[in-house]
């Protein structure tokens, strides 16, 4: 009776039949009360989106594999200090943490959201040592700027590190720290490995949570939990009432495979499957918490009126639109120089990248999400039970023979291979992980050219997942390359419709563009696909604030921070619209919040420079600017603001050297030239000032500041009819009612003696 309920369970999870598996699961837990079939329920679920069911059922077990699946529940719940508990088991100080690279991913995202840098740096680094395919702890160092270079992580090392576990563990994938209790379990109930679909499916339901690691696979079979605990929050999806579409749709089906990131499990990879067999591994994923209250976000309107149509927002207003909007001649400037090298997309090529200026409007979807997506090693399915006398005879407990030894042969994924084949897949999982993996840790660090480069050295296949373009959008729009980014998203949107990875950014993008008919469109695409993601909540957001409805963008923005707590970019654009409706108080709270998720988001550090720079504030305002350029010390805004701080604490010296800086990063950013004019100005260096002002007009012949402060100096320097001449043409170019006002004052008090003018 055991055996045939816990196949009966297996097999409702493999076809996604949660209510059946809980119903039976009930039933084998009352008639064989066992710690291994209460796993098998808490599984059960997880798998059905209810955490805090699987919590009470777990509360108090002590074997390793119920810690881990209480763990993973707490951490569901955000009950993170029970969690941390739960996977350092107080009899056991110093003890090992169950389920390997798993538990010690789990234990590092658990340090990282309770603000413990160093400490989740030390255990995600042992997941990757103990798992080098183990990508999302990868990805989550790059995201605290604490990752090695993809070369070192996916080296040599490496390579013997995965062969060694296809050695030592010939009969079964190579997991982490499976006893040979949990195998012979595995074995001898034949548990299948399809029920970690479900979690895929629930991924493209659309709890968009950054994913907690599956390597408890082992052991969790053993005890029948086979599949990897769900993505979204626990009890909080009913909570929200705006069920996903796509649920009723996609019940009863498998997905379509996801094209996002490169899954770096060994058999997600096809380690060894150039024997074309087939394979019965899905990835699967465990998303964060979601909370049900509202965070505040970002700041988005840079202080002060200088070029007054590009109001501030998203990145620097004066940045950011300028360089997107093509109507506005100042704003269609290119950047620093251009790339011509490119990759083609089917026919296309992604043109050459144009740097332009920094923007601050940033998201880090992946990101900045900010759980990164776990990877589960693959499950045991039938065919592996099948096979498994011919491998225990092949491969005796405590062979150590060499994976290239002639008829040496592994079961990888249900399937024999020669164990020459393991070394070669390893040897082009590895080689794909550190073009990847390069990439992505450049594009962490704000080195966006570089990890352009980088990922044109991908194979074409491999190059057109929506994934990889999605970070080839969002390095293009780091350096404000918006007509790129746009093209790059589309071609991600192309390759998987359903994906919504870096859709929160795309949905800036377009903001900048001011293409208010494609965003109003992607965001009711978002809405459509899921309504349960934050990324659609923020280009709803983006689509309202386009239209100057910031009172509704700021509800849908906290909408997205109700649905991910931890997704800093939404508290950023809270923070945004709060500085909108000049709240600042507000705002400084969604900036602080979204620090505490991820303290290298410079957008935040920017954001409350700004705020301070406008209260006048400048000591405050120097340290912000400081913080947000050493975590970006190649942004030309952020070193021009930087620049401004420093002046206004009479520090003018030190602030012409960082507008240099600036200018020499972006040539065509016309507001570090401006701001060292007004500087060079304000120190009677008329003629230098003029010099730069000249050169600015070649780059933003319609900016009207531009010639209200060149008329301004040549009143100082009494060249009244060059000053008046000036003056007429900035009002000519339509400024903003406030500018008109402040230039036909200075035009009245034309004939004022400087010294009694102090209001010019």
């Amino acid at each position: 009776m055991e055996a045939i309920l816990t196949e009966r369970i297996q097999n409702s999870l493999r076809h996604f039949m949660f209510k059946n598996a809980i119903f039976l699961c009930e039933r084998l837990c009352a008639e064989f009360p066992s710690e291994v079939n209460l796993q098998l329920l808490a599984a059960c679920y997880l798998q059905n989106n209810q955490a805090y069911s699987a919590y009470h059922i777990l509360k108090g077990t002590k074997t390793a594999q119920s810690r881990y699946l209480f763990a993973i529940s707490c951490f569901h719940m955000d009950l993170l200090s029970e969690a941390e508990t739960a996977l350092c088991h107080s009899n056991e100080p110093g003890g090992e943490i169950p389920n390997g690279a798993a538990g010690h991913y789990l234990l590092g995202l658990i340090y990282r959201y309770t603000d413990r840098k160093k400490s989740a740096i030390h255990h995600f680094r042992l997941a990757l040592s103990i798992d080098p395919l183990l990508w999302a702890a990868y990805e989550e160092l790059s995201i605290l700027g604490a990752a090695e270079e993809a070369t070192a992580v996916f080296g040599e090392a490496a390579a013997l590190c995965i062969q060694k576990q296809y050695m030592h563990h010939g009969a079964a994938s190579p997991n982490l720290h499976i006893s040979s209790e949990d195998y012979n379990l595995v074995s001898s109930r034949n548990f299948a490995s399809e029920d970690v679909y479900s979690r895929q499916f629930k991924h493209t339901q659309g709890n968009n949570y950054r994913d907690i690691p599956g390597n408890y696979h082992a052991a969790a079979v053993s005890s029948g939990a086979v599949a990897q605990p769900q993505n979204g929050g626990p009890s909080n999806t009913s909570f929200y009432n705006t069920p996903s579409p796509m649920a009723s749709q996609l019940s009863t089906v498998a997905p379509p495979p996801l094209c996002r990131n490169v899954q770096p499990n060994g058999s997600n990879l096809n380690t060894g499957n150039t024997d074309g067999s087939p394979r019965s591994v899905v990835n699967t994923t465990i998303q964060a918490p979601r909370r049900k209250f509202v965070d505040e976000g970002k700041l988005r309107k840079i202080s002060g009126r200088l070029f007054s149509d590009s109001g501030p927002r998203r990145s620097t207003r004066l940045a950011g639109d300028s360089g997107a909007n093509t109507n506005a001649n100042t704003t269609s400037v290119a950047g620093n120089g251009t790339n011509s090298s490119s990759k083609y997309l089917g026919s296309s090529k992604l043109s050459s990248v144009a740097l332009r200026t920094v923007t601050l409007r940033k998201g880090q979807s992946r990101a900045n999400e900010n759980i990164e997506e776990g990877i589960r090693n693959e499950a045991f399915d039938d065919a592996r039970s099948n096979m498994a006398s011919t491998t225990s005879s092949s491969f005796p407990s405590g062979d150590v023979r060499s994976l290239d030894q002639d008829g040496a042969t592994v079961l990888v994924g249900g399937v024999v291979i020669s164990g020459s084949k393991v070394i070669s897949g390893t040897s082009e999982v590895l080689g794909l992980l550190r073009t990847l993996g390069e990439g992505y840790r450049l594009s962490c660090l704000y080195r966006c050219q570089d990890a352009l480069d980088t990922y044109l050295r991908l194979p074409h296949r491999h190059y057109s997942t929506s994934w990889v373009l999605s970070q080839i959008g969002k390095a293009h729009f780091e350096l404000v390359d918006y007509l790129e980014a746009d093209r790059a998203f589309c071609l991600a949107r192309r390759v998987s419709p359903y994906s919504l990875e870096g859709m929160d950014v795309y949905s800036t993008v377009l903001y900048h563009l001011k293409e208010d008919m494609k965003l109003s469109y992607l965001a009711q695409e978002l809405i459509s696909t899921d309504r349960l993601a934050p990324q659609s909540w923020c280009a709803m957001g983006n689509c309202y604030s386009l239209q100057k409805d910031h009172e509704t963008a700021l509800k849908n923005f906290q909408r997205a921070v109700q649905l991910n707590s931890k997704f800093a970019y939404a508290h950023t654009l809270c923070g945004h619209e709060y500085v909108a409706l000049e709240d600042f108080e507000n705002g400084i709270k969604c900036y602080q919040n979204a620090l505490r998720i991820d303290s290298r988001h410079y957008n935040a550090w920017y954001g409350l420079g700004m705020i301070y720079l406008r209260q006048e504030k400048f000591e405050f305002s120097e340290h912000h600017f400081g913080m947000a350029f050493q975590i970006n010390p190649r942004s030309s805004v952020i070193m021009s603001y930087l620049g401004t701080a420093l002046h206004a604490l009479k520090k003018s010296e030190d602030a012409i050297k960082i507008m240099d800086r600036a200018i020499l990063a972006d040539r065509k950013n016309p507001l570090p030239m401006y701001q060292k004019a007004n500087i060079l100005m304000s120190l009677e260096r008329f003629d230098d000032a003029l010099e730069v002002l000249e050169e600015l007009k070649e780059y933003a012949p319609r900016e009207s500041s531009v010639y209200a402060l060149m008329g301004k100096i040549y009143k100082r320097r009494n060249m009244h009819e060059k000053a008046m001449l000036h003056f007429g043409i900035a009002l000519d170019l339509k400024p903003s009612a406030t500018d008109v006002a402040t230039i036909k004052a200075a035009i009245e008090k034309l004939h004022v003696p400087d010294e009694l003018d102090d209001n010019l």
